[in-house]
């Protein structure tokens, strides 16, 4: 793996150094804003007004709802429904994004005395975006009024439909609209077509349907009850947003932020219950990962698998049994989810074994009869994982055939696509995700054309994979401290991810532990390779009190001693013997000593951490690593909450063979699985 340094304009850097650490506000020290303020230069945050909103994300964060187009007349028009109690039908896409923008804007409907229905499509037998014969069923029903969530920017004949059967649509989507413009409906609201100046273009469908709700909110009911209802509907908003995989930026920040806060404190029977089920603690804001890999995949299978209708009923539910065993019947429905995925890896895997041409392709396309089209997506970034090369995943059904791909950085997948668009009956996709209908026969071509394309665009060096480094940063300087500074990053995602240190020397003061098979779990301490250390707490909190004229207390050092011992050291496994205590001193040279250390922090160079490596097992047994081994490692900083062994824990992005140089990296051996 290749370790790719950031790299961050210093003068930018030292500024916001110095105003993260002169605002009593932040509660950031100066080692903390030392490491704080380049990783959010990283980000493009270069001044101190931006670093607020950034740490400290708030419902003043985001924009009045009437800077997006087409919004003011879509609430005039949801206004007038509700006073004439008019039906209204919500029609939303079948994953996480459209069922939460269902939700939301049903919720807000209703609470503005107004009643909706919903459509969402069936996956297979329908397929994505709007219909015309769903439209003209709901007008033969009486329905006048129809607004799309996660759908219609592409829906002109839709539209079409609508208009001529006397129905006004409201389309809502986060979608690139396509070249001919938008459909022609009552009001569109997209921050993304042509002529809209909202300010935040990177929006999932759910985030958009929040805006109209939010207006809709605004206008219907008192402003006293706004603050509340908003943080309330933030938990839906920021699941969708964390699912949909957009940038946690902007509004979308605010969303994940307050969203995951409040579902500390969920009331919906339904909510209450999928937490449950997906065994997240409430005790605490359960994090960005832990929405994205057990509630999102929970409420996507239902779309996935069966039916996504049993979503919005879910989070519809009053009856908190009833909620119970919707949320179960959604965890068996992943669980299927799960198994499906399995058998087409093992499939793919098996092919892998036997078609030496499927190894060197530079674009792997890989097919099978009767694969599940709901999870040939999963399964084609799974392929694009273990091998590093652009994947599609093709079901055959008969004569047709239904695919899915994803992409490395290197390479543009729709623009791949679209030089074989011969071969297609549709296809759609950005530039690493795709997704596509043909007739089946064409696949051996399509499966040449693609190899061929990216032959001439892409080198091996292409598919090596590569690590983004945010900093380098010894073991010793790792402290609670700095863990705090760190989490007010979170939550981390697309567009801010978690940040990825480098430490270089470091050394093993233990063998190596093998978890389960797959995992291993080292402990570590730092060596004297690597920058010299940041300035220790201690040390800097002696020089602001020289700084004022004031001689630090030696007298009271064995005090300051234990102090800063509590708070600094890991709780993982200190090696206590190395934090000597004044209380223990027999003589008043051996009370010096220790104040030298704690003022210089040598001290911090003993204590040892957990370093988890997730599947990393059969790498060690490769080349195996012995106590006192020293090896370079890339990292990211966790806490175990565990009452009796919790504490400060590294979780291993890669370890290699110690270097001074880059140009010098000797990873340790990985196979291709």
């Amino acid at each position: 793996m290749k370790w790719i340094h950031k790299t961050s304009d210093r003068d930018q850097v030292a500024l916001l150094t110095a105003e993260l650490i002169n605002s009593s506000t932040r509660g950031i020290d100066n080692t903390a804003a030392s490491v704080l303020a380049p990783l959010l230069v990283h980000r493009g945050i270069t001044d101190a007004d931006s670093a607020d909103r950034f740490l400290a994300p708030s419902l003043s964060n985001l924009h009045a709802p009437e800077r997006m187009t087409g919004l003011r007349a879509a609430v005039d028009r949801l206004d007038s429904a509700i006073e004439c109690k008019e039906p209204i039908l919500i029609y939303g896409d079948y994953d996480v994004d459209g069922t939460m923008a269902v939700i939301i804007l049903k919720t807000a409907i209703e609470l503005c005395g107004g009643a909706a229905d919903f459509h969402v499509p069936h996956r297979i037998r329908e397929g994505y975006d709007m219909r015309g014969d769903v439209i003209e069923r709901a007008a033969a029903a009486g329905i006048r009024l129809i607004i799309s969530v996660d759908m219609g920017i592409r829906a002109f004949a839709p539209a079409e439909t609508a208009k001529k059967l006397g129905v006004d649509l409201i389309v809502t989507d986060h979608h690139l609209p396509g070249p001919d413009g938008v459909p022609d409906a009552l009001a569109v609201i997209n921050p993304n077509q042509p002529g809209c100046e909202y300010p935040y273009k990177q929006l999932c469908g759910a985030g958009v349907a929040f805006k109209l709700a939010q207006g809709l909110m605004q206008r219907r009911l008192e402003a006293k009850d706004h603050s509340r209802l908003l943080l309330s509907f933030m938990k839906v908003v920021a699941i969708a947003t964390i699912a949909d995989a957009v940038p946690l930026t902007g509004e979308n920040r605010v969303f994940a932020s307050l969203g995951l806060d409040a579902l500390r404190r969920a009331v919906n029977p339904g909510l209450k219950a999928l937490l449950e089920v997906a065994q997240i603690s409430t005790s605490r804001p359960p994090t960005s990962t832990e929405v994205a890999f057990r509630i999102a995949p929970r409420i996507n299978a239902a779309g996935r698998m069966d039916v996504a209708r049993d979503v919005i009923e879910l989070f519809s539910v009053k009856d908190p049994a009833r909620a119970r065993e919707l949320a179960a019947k959604l965890d068996r429905l992943n669980t299927d989810r799960q198994e499906e995925e399995r058998r087409i890896l093992t499939a793919v895997e098996e092919r892998f074994s036997g078609d030496p041409a499927l190894c060197d392709a530079y674009c792997i396309v890989v097919d099978g009869d009767g694969w599940h089209r709901g999870v040939i997506g999963i399964t084609a970034t799974r392929v694009l994982e273990r091998y590093n090369r652009p994947t599609l995943v093709i079901s055959r059904e008969g004569e047709e055939a239904f695919g899915s791909g994803r992409s490395i950085r290197a390479f543009h997948l729709l623009e791949a696509i679209e030089s074989c668009s011969d071969l297609f009956s549709r296809y759609g996709g950005h530039a690493h995700a795709c997704g596509f209908a043909m007739p089946a026969a064409n696949v051996p071509e399509l499966r040449a054309r693609l190899d061929a394309f990216a032959r001439a665009r892409l080198t091996l060096a292409d598919f090596d994979p590569r690590l983004d480094l945010d900093a380098e940063l010894r073991l010793d300087e790792i402290t609670p401290t700095l863990f705090q500074a760190l989490r007010k990053l979170e939550p981390y995602g697309v567009g801010n991810p978690e940040p990825v240190f480098s430490a270089l020397g470091v050394q093993l003061t233990a063998p190596p532990r093998i978890l389960k098979d797959k995992h291993v779990k080292l402990k570590l301490k730092a060596g004297e390779q690597g920058s010299a250390p940041v300035q220790s707490l201690a040390a800097a909190a002696a020089e602001n009190e020289s700084a004022n004229g004031e001689s630090p207390k030696q007298e009271s050092a064995g005090q300051e001693l234990s102090a800063v011992a509590i708070l600094t050291t890991p709780r993982c496994h200190p090696d206590s013997t190395t934090i000597r205590r004044a209380e223990r001193a027999a003589s008043t040279e051996q009370l010096r000593t220790e104040n030298r250390e704690l003022r210089t922090g040598s001290w911090r160079k003993s204590i040892t951490f957990d370093a988890l490596g997730w599947r990393m097992a059969e790498r060690l047994q490769q080349s195996p690593l012995l106590a006192g081994d020293t090896i370079d490692i890339a990292f990211t900083i966790g806490h175990n909450d565990h009452p009796e062994y919790g504490g400060l824990e590294l979780s291993l992005r890669d370890l290699r063979a110690p270097t001074v140089g880059e140009e010098k990296a000797s990873p340790l051996p990985v196979k291709a699985f």
